[in-house]
């Protein structure tokens, strides 16, 4: 999630926690908290993959943020600052404004390496977006009024208790898409074919699926308020038959970690050189896939490692028409919302008769 969101999070946490004891002071010490995980955006690994790949890794774990917090609450219980707040409470404070910050990014399609330093896949069920005004809104104005007013408990309570409501609307909106979704992945045969539904950009109204089937992935979208139309499937090719030539690099594999099946692999000329080149599908939306990241380069028949990866600009599209469109797709299924559109022809394998 974005920093404002982490921020307020934390702070709210803190205002319920010890918002009566110290008022303001909790409220702004658990934003910093709230948004220290995030850290970890200032460290270069001098590569591409490992830079986005690290990120939300060791300052994310569940295991470091408990030990921090715990070892934050015995060092302040025994300086003047405590006031007589015990040791239970002040280990309640750093832990709930330091460790919402990696749950609620696990709530997102990027995921989080809650369970660091084991070595498991980032921990993912995406009910809302990165950006999520609905989420911020209610913390954004308890934290507000508990900072205008010096009341630090009641408004972060309301905040807290309105934001965790939506994310349990979240998650029913999901339920009730992927409700609607069995029937059609059943037409098809792709019951147990890997999947990722996620909300679409802003809000938990519309929600986008991607199916990998082996060389080629589906594109659906699927609205709360959809109603019976069955939704468009839209079918594109995945490049897989490059897959084998990007496992033989160590920053393929660390993506085939990160990102599983759902990564589109193409040759392109790059500087006067045929680079071999991973896109995330998960992230972003068709046509614009931000994380793209260079592997090989062909040498005769070969493919050869690059020595260090780079991330390679999204292409130039024209993003206001997306966005302008897919809100008037929140609200109803037609006019269809195609998005072979946005995405280079010669990746397009299907398109129905209603694009």
């Amino acid at each position: 999630m974005d920093p404002v969101t982490h921020a307020v999070l934390g702070g709210a946490a803190g205002g319920v926690i010890l918002g009566r004891r110290l008022g303001r002071k909790a409220v702004l010490l658990g934003a910093l908290l709230g948004m220290s995980p995030d850290v970890d955006v200032f460290i270069d690994y001098g590569d591409a993959v490992l830079d986005v790949t690290e990120h939300r890794g060791f300052t994310h774990s569940l295991f470091v943020l408990t030990g921090l917090g715990t070892l934050l609450a015995l060092l302040t219980s025994r300086l003047r600052v405590a006031r007589g707040i015990p040791l239970w409470q002040w280990w309640l404070f750093y832990v709930l404004c330091l460790a919402p910050h990696a749950l609620l990014d696990a709530l997102t399609t990027y995921g989080t390496q809650l369970w660091w330093p084991l070595d498991v896949r980032p921990t993912a069920y995406p009910i809302v977006f990165v950006i999520d005004p609905l989420y911020t809104l209610p913390l954004l104005v308890g934290v507000g009024v508990a900072l205008a007013t010096g009341n630090g408990r009641r408004g972060p309570a309301w905040g807290l208790a309105l934001s965790s409501a939506y994310l349990v609307l979240a998650f029913g909106a999901k339920q009730l898409v992927e409700h609607r979704l069995e029937p059609v992945l059943a037409e098809r045969g792709l019951e147990d074919a890997p999947r990722v539904v996620q909300p679409t950009p802003f809000n938990t109204l519309l929600w986008r699926v991607t199916v990998v089937d082996g060389d080629d992935h589906h594109e659906l979208l699927l609205g709360v308020l959809d109603g019976d139309p069955p939704p468009l499937v839209e079918t594109y090719r995945r490049g897989a038959e490059l897959e084998a030539a990007a496992l033989e690099s160590e920053r393929g594999e660390r993506l085939d970690w990160f990102a599983g099946p759902f990564l589109r692999y193409e040759p392109r000329t790059l500087d006067g050189r045929e680079t071999l080149v991973a896109t995330d599908l998960r992230l972003g939306f068709p046509g614009f896939h931000p994380f793209a990241f260079t592997l090989a380069t062909r040498d005769g028949e070969a493919w050869v490692p690059v020595a260090t990866s780079e991330q390679l600009d999204a292409p130039a599209r024209d993003t206001r028409e997306a966005l302008s469109r897919l809100a008037g797709r929140i609200l109803a299924p037609e006019p269809a919302l195609c998005t072979s559109d946005f995405v280079a022809a010669e990746w397009v394998l299907d398109i129905p008769g209603r694009c």
